[in-house]
C-alpha cells in the first residue's frame, strides 16, 4: 500500500470520530498521525515488513495506532473504518468540506434530518429547511449553498500530490516492459494543475494486448473498467480511474499533445493547422491523407511552425504570443532553488529540532534556509510569544555555529492580528533576519478589513514577505476576500515578497496571481511551510505552480545565493 492510502485511511476515521462526537484528542491523533504517514519519504509497507523497526518509534504513532497500520498493510482493511463506514455514508463526511459545517452541525442534519449527502443538504438548502433548523439560521444556510458547490467538486477531484502516489507507479511499472518505448502521463496531471480528475496515460509500444495486460497485473489496480483493442479503463486502489491509450510510435507525440491539453489550448493548434491547410488531431498531423508529424511533440508543434510550449503553459493564456515571438520563458525548476524560508520546528507544531531540518536542507542542496515557528497567537500550534522566541533564536544561533554548509536565519511566521497589527513587538521583529506575515484568522472578513490588515505588514518596517496570501486550503475551505492588485502595488512600493507556499493543500498564490504578481514586478518565494524533514522534499509542488505563471529563476527570490536574496531585503539593508 502507498502512504497516502494509508494516511486517507487514518483521515477518514478522524472524519468519522468528529461526526460522532468522539473526544478531541482522539480524533486529534488520527489526524496527526495521518501527517506523518504522508509526510513520510520511507515506504510504510517496508518499514512493516521490516522486523527490526518499531512504528511506534515515528512521530505521533504510539502502539495502538502501529497496531491498527500494521492491520491495514498486511490485510487491506482496518475493522474500525469498516465499522464506522457502517454507521456514516460517505456523503455525510463530504460535507465537512463546507466552512461553517463542523462536526456537530453534520451531525445534526444526518440524524434529525436525514441529509446524507452534498445534493441533499444542497436541496433543503435551495428549499429553506435549514434555516429553520435550530442553530444554524439564514446565515449559515446562505454559506452553504456559496461553497457547497465547490465542496462538491473537491469530493470529486484528488490534490495532485495525491494523484501522484497512484499514477506514478503505473508509470514505472508500464516503463520497464520491453514493448513499450515511451509512456507519460497527460491531462491535467501533466499539465500539473491543483487537483486532478481522471488520470490518462499515453504508452507508445509495438503490443498493446501486452501493455494492457502489464496495467492489469499492477498492484494498484483494483478493477478492470473496460478494454478495447488499444484503449483500457481501469479503477484504481485510491479510488482514481486511470484510462491507458497505447499508440504506434509515430503518433505518439501527436497523442501526448492531444491528451494532455488543455481544450483551450488543442482548439487554437487545430486552427492553426486548418490555416495551413493541415488537420490535427491524436494520430499526428496531416496535409490530406498524408501524415507529416507525430512522432515527437516536438515535431506537432514545428509542423504548426511553433517551438515545443511546456506542458504547464498549455492553457490559452498567451503561450501562442510568446511562442511565436520567441520569447518563451526559461521555465524555474527545482534545481534553480538554494533557500527554504518557511518551516516549523518541535519549538512550535513540528516534528523535527532545528538541527535535523537544516541537515535535510542541506541533503536537499539547500545553501540556507529560514526556521519560522508561529507566534503566540496560533496557541493549537504552540505559537511562540517573545521570551520563548527570543530563547529559540539562541538556539539557532548555537546550531547554526555548528552545522557547516548552509546557513541557518533566525525567522518567525508572525500573525496578521485581526485588528491590522503585528502578533508581535516592533523591538523583537527587528532583532529576526525573516519575518514572514500571515493571515491565520478572520479569513472571513470583508475585502476591505482583509486589505487593511495586508497593507498594513506590507507596510510594517519589519515585515518581509507575505506567506500564504489568501489562507486558502484546497477543496477545504476559501481563501479571503484579496485585492491582489492592490496587495502586490503595496508590496512593490515597500519592497516585500510574496510567497508561493508549497504545501500541496495551500499552493498559495496560485497560478494566476503568481503571474500577476511577476507583471507588478515582485519577486517570489517558493517555500516549503514543512513541518517534518520530508516535508522539506514539497518544494516540487511550488515549482509546478511557478512553472504555470511562468516564473522563470531570476523572479524566485530564493534562487540566489544568500548574499543575493540579503540584497532583496531592503528593510535590512
Amino acid at each position: 500500500m502507498q502512504n497516502d492510502e494509508i494516511a486517507n485511511a487514518f483521515d477518514e476515521i478522524g472524519d468519522l470520530l468528529e461526526l460522532q462526537g468522539a473526544n478531541t484528542f482522539r480524533v486529534r491523533a488520527y489526524r496527526n498521525a495521518a501527517r506523518t504517514l504522508r509526510d513520510l519519504s520511507d515506504s510504510i509497507a517496508d518499514l512493516v515488513a521490516d522486523p527490526k523497526f518499531d512504528l511506534d518509534e515515528l512521530p505521533g504513532i504510539g502502539k495502538d495506532l502501529a497496531g491498527k497500520i500494521r492491520t491495514l498493510v498486511t490485510t487491506g482493511s482496518i475493522p474500525q473504518l469498516d465499522e464506522l463506514r457502517a454507521v456514516v455514508p460517505p456523503g455525510v463526511a463530504e460535507m465537512l468540506r463546507i466552512p461553517g459545517l463542523g462536526p456537530k452541525k453534520v451531525a445534526t442534519l444526518f440524524k434529525e434530518h436525514g441529509i446524507d449527502s452534498l445534493a441533499s443538504l444542497k436541496k433543503a438548502a435551495l428549499a429553506g429547511e435549514i434555516a429553520g433548523i435550530k442553530g444554524f439560521g439564514k446565515k449559515t444556510e446562505q454559506t452553504i449553498l456559496a461553497n457547497i458547490d465547490q465542496a462538491a467538486e473537491a469530493a470529486q477531484r484528488t490534490l495532485f500530490a495525491v494523484a501522484a502516489e497512484s499514477v506514478e507507479p503505473v508509470i514505472r511499472h508500464l516503463r520497464a516492459r520491453d514493448v513499450v518505448s515511451h509512456v507519460e502521463a497527460a491531462g491535467s496531471y501533466r499539465r500539473r494543475l491543483e487537483t486532478v480528475g481522471d488520470l490518462d496515460v499515453i504508452a507508445a509500444a509495438t503490443d498493446a494486448e501486452a501493455v494492457m495486460d502489464a496495467l492489469a497485473a499492477q498492484s494498484l489496480v483494483e478493477a478492470v473498467l473496460s478494454r478495447g483493442p488499444t484503449k483500457m479503463r481501469v479503477r484504481l486502489r485510491t479510488g482514481l480511474e486511470l484510462d491507458l491509450r497505447v499508440l504506434e510510435e509515430a503518433s505518439y507525440g501527436a497523442g501526448l499533445v492531444y491528451f494532455t491539453g488543455s481544450k483551450a489550448h488543442n482548439i487554437v493548434l487545430r486552427r492553426r493547422g486548418q490555416q495551413r491547410g493541415l488537420k490535427v488531431n491524436e494520430y499526428g498531423v496531416f496535409r490530406g491523407e498524408k501524415s507529416i508529424a507525430g512522432r515527437s511533440e516536438e515535431d506537432v508543434y514545428a509542423a504548426l511552425e511553433l517551438p515545443w510550449i511546456p506542458p504547464e503553459l498549455r492553457e490559452d493564456r498567451g503561450e501562442f504570443d510568446l511562442a511565436e515571438s520567441g520569447t518563451l520563458p526559461t521555465l524555474v525548476t527545482t534545481d534553480d532553488i538554494r533557500g527554504d524560508l518557511h518551516m516549523h520546528t518541535t519549538a512550535s507544531d513540528g516534528t523535527a529540532t532545528i538541527a535535523e531540518m537544516a541537515l535535510a536542507a542541506k541533503a536537499l542542496g539547500r545553501k540556507y534556509i529560514a526556521i519560522t515557528d508561529h507566534s503566540k497567537r496560533v496557541s493549537m500550534a504552540r505559537g511562540l510569544d517573545s521570551k520563548r522566541l527570543r530563547e529559540h533564536w539562541k538556539e539557532i544561533d548555537r546550531v547554526n555555529g555548528e552545522i557547516q554548509g548552509i546557513e541557518i536565519l533566525k525567522g518567525i511566521e508572525c500573525d496578521i492580528l485581526e485588528d491590522a497589527t503585528m502578533d508581535l513587538p516592533d523591538d523583537v521583529l527587528a532583532e529576526a533576519d525573516w519575518v514572514i506575515a500571515v493571515l491565520h484568522y478572520g479569513l472571513k472578513q470583508p475585502r476591505e478589513r482583509i486589505m487593511k490588515r495586508l497593507v498594513a505588514a506590507v507596510r510594517h518596517p519589519y515585515v518581509d514577505a507575505i506567506g500564504h496570501p489568501s489562507g486558502r486550503l484546497i477543496g477545504r475551505r476559501k481563501g479571503a476576500d484579496i485585492d491582489y492588485t492592490a496587495l502586490f502595488k503595496a508590496a512593490a512600493e515597500h519592497g516585500v515578497l510574496v510567497e508561493i507556499n508549497a504545501n500541496p493543500q495551500r499552493l498559495d498564490l496560485d497560478d494566476v496571481q503568481a503571474h500577476a504578481a511577476k507583471k507588478h514586478g515582485l519577486k517570489i518565494v517558493i517555500d516549503t511551510d514543512a513541518h517534518s524533514t520530508e516535508g522539506l522534499e514539497m518544494t516540487q509542488y511550488g515549482i509546478h505552480q511557478a512553472r504555470r505563471a511562468g516564473l522563470e529563476a531570476k523572479d524566485v527570490a530564493n534562487t540566489r545565493t544568500l548574499a543575493q536574496f540579503r540584497k532583496l531585503l531592503v528593510k535590512r539593508l
